[in-house]
């Protein structure tokens, strides 16, 4: 069963078209990577189905439940916004960790302002915070960062911070997890790092969606491949069939840059 089905999403920013009739479906613990240029569309489909950009048109389907139809509005849709966004977990290309806090804060921030909304909170407060922190320490040890977890956002490396990011994006359990391109702003020692990290989240079956201009990594984890060009699909499907072998000439004249 497809955890994400996305049918014809649209987005235009005054008179540019930015995505145009974009469909997809992603399969429960498969990973999916967009490739394509910049300007492509890649980055505002991610913001599409995360929210942070509202589509035009289209629809976005998560475990069956509809987020978003724009032929059938609900009422108060926008307004259930940060619970839609639950079901999605972003990581950026540039980290936006907190500066004030420490990387354990840093991942257990949103969880304990979410828990502050339960009914026993109060009753339950010290109980509960302690799991949170729990779970904290052990997504940064999952991450490599069991020494690290008391470090300041500046006290560590771009690497480092980045698989931050990654933990606290997973903090909330999402069902989809999402990356836009999150090793553009790293060298390449550190950038080894970021793609152990994701090849270790797809081995554990984790469904993800990785927007990545790193083309053997893409042909390597993923299970399916798209790739985009002025803001529609041009080519998808299996990722080794796509690269080594594409089918459209765009995407080959794409490809032959890499």
């Amino acid at each position: 069963m497809a955890v994400l089905e996305v049918k014809n999403i649209g987005k235009h920013f005054g008179s540019t078209r930015v995505l145009d009739d974009v469909s997809f479906d992603l399969e429960e613990g498969n990973a999916l990577a967009i490739i394509g240029s910049s300007g492509s569309g890649k980055t505002t489909l991610l913001r599409c189905l995360n929210f942070l950009e509202m589509p035009d048109h289209g629809s976005i389907t998560v475990r069956g439940e509809t987020l978003f139809d724009a032929d059938n509005p609900v009422k108060g849709q926008e307004r259930d916004l940060r619970t839609k966004r639950l079901h999605f977990g972003m990581v950026f290309q540039a980290f936006h960790l907190f500066p004030q806090y420490t990387a354990l804060e840093n991942v257990t921030l949103a969880e304990k302002l979410l828990a502050k909304e339960q009914p026993d909170f109060k009753q339950k407060r010290k109980q509960i915070f302690e799991e949170i922190e729990a779970h904290g320490k052990a997504l940064l040890e999952q991450m490599g960062l069991a020494e690290r977890m008391d470090h300041y956002p500046h006290q560590l490396s771009g690497g480092q911070q980045q698989r931050v990011a990654i933990a606290r994006a997973l903090a909330l359990k999402p069902d989809i997890l999402c990356f836009d391109e999150p090793t553009s702003a790293l060298d390449p020692e550190l950038t080894g790092e970021v793609l152990k990290v994701i090849r270790g989240l797809a081995s554990q079956r984790t469904t993800m969606i990785i927007v990545t201009h790193e083309m053997a990594f893409a042909r390597d984890v993923a299970d399916q491949i798209i790739f985009m060009d002025d803001g529609v699909i041009v080519e998808q499907g299996d990722p080794r069939q796509v690269i080594d072998h594409p089918r459209e000439e765009r995407t080959r004249q794409f490809l032959t840059k890499y």
